[in-house]
């Protein structure tokens, strides 16, 4: 049977809820690896904070990060042990789910994943604290008039966090910035501005001193050339060399997250198979929005890793 040029997904923030990952550690010892590896390097038991809660501390950053990471990588792991007839081409994650594809490309470990969503969470953190913000997502208006429209914003910062799809752009900045911002994005004709529940202004400038520290951090880690591309936020371009990822990994915290041109750059490539691996379903969603062509399955448990390895090894329908 001939393999599946098929492409890797990881979620980021946002995608995390109680009980996520428990059916994966129940089920799969290559699962309960990854959760016994993440609390041995976090110092405390992420996969009873993914399993039962409570959902105010999952929603933390410095919580939320390091959980969604261990689900991802043990939805990888676990699928990776059924042997899939595929060819893997690409890897991408959207913002914290970077990470998780940078390992499974094996330009880190297990363990430095870990320690580096740790730091990165951490950092996020403190710059959340030290520069409040506020994010919104903006649907039914291109991306390019929406970045027209901001140059206006006269109270402070405002600028694109998320190139989600052509028609849902997240904007963020300071509170009283993103407020004006959404006013003038209505007034423009903006079907709906959402105000999202996050503890900062990610993918902003007022992440570079989250992005400054965490440089620093990177240089203490032992970074691979990657053994398939990918596809990196800052910029939707193939990467492959340990010192470009060094150069990107703390860029990312304060840039925008390129993902309409990354997943357009794999199905250019000719791969049109997305595996989405890890908590929920909002990339798969967001993948249909740009192409309603592609093939897009998730694995988040045991049900959906059976059900999208059958769907590959007979050729199926999209899940």
């Amino acid at each position: 049977m001939e393999k599946i040029k098929v492409a890797f997904l990881f979620p980021g923030q946002g995608a995390q809820s109680v009980g996520m990952g428990l059916d994966l550690y129940q089920n799969s010892n290559k699962s309960k690896e990854v959760f016994d590896i993440a609390n041995n390097v976090l110092g405390y038991d992420i996969a009873k904070l993914c399993f039962e809660g409570p959902d105010e501390e999952l929603k933390k950053t410095i919580n939320t990060q390091p959980a969604l990471t261990a689900v991802s990588i043990a939805a990888l792991n676990a699928f990776l042990e059924k042997e899939p007839l595929i060819e893997l081409c690409y890897t991408a994650g959207h913002s914290l789910g970077e990470y998780s594809a940078m390992y499974a490309s094996n330009v880190l470990t297990i363990e430095d994943t870990f320690k580096a969503i740790q730091k990165r969470a951490f950092c996020m953190n403190e710059a959340a604290i030290n520069n409040p913000g506020k994010m919104a997502a903006i649907l039914g208006m291109e991306a390019n008039k929406i970045n027209e429209i901001l140059k206006n914003v006269k109270t402070g910062i405002a600028q694109v966090a998320n190139y989600n799809t052509f028609e849902q752009t997240v904007i963020t900045g300071e509170e009283k910035a993103l407020e004006e911002a959404c006013e003038l994005l209505k007034e423009a004709g903006a079907k709906k501005v959402i105000m999202l529940n996050v503890s900062g202004a990610f993918h902003s400038s007022l992440m570079d001193s989250a992005s400054s520290e965490f440089k620093t951090f990177v240089e203490s880690l032992n970074i691979h050339d990657a053994n398939v591309p990918v596809i990196t936020n800052v910029d939707a371009c193939e990467t492959i060399l340990a010192n470009d990822f060094k150069y990107k990994m703390p860029n990312q915290i304060n840039s925008s997250v390129m993902w309409v041109d990354s997943i357009n750059k794999i199905i250019e490539s000719g791969v049109d198979t997305f595996i989405e691996l890890g908590a929920g379903k909002v990339l798969s969603g967001l993948v249909k929005k740009i192409n309603k062509n592609v093939n897009v399955y998730n694995i988040s448990d045991i049900d959906s890793l059976n059900k999208t390895y059958e769907c590959l090894m007979y050729k199926g329908v999209n899940v």
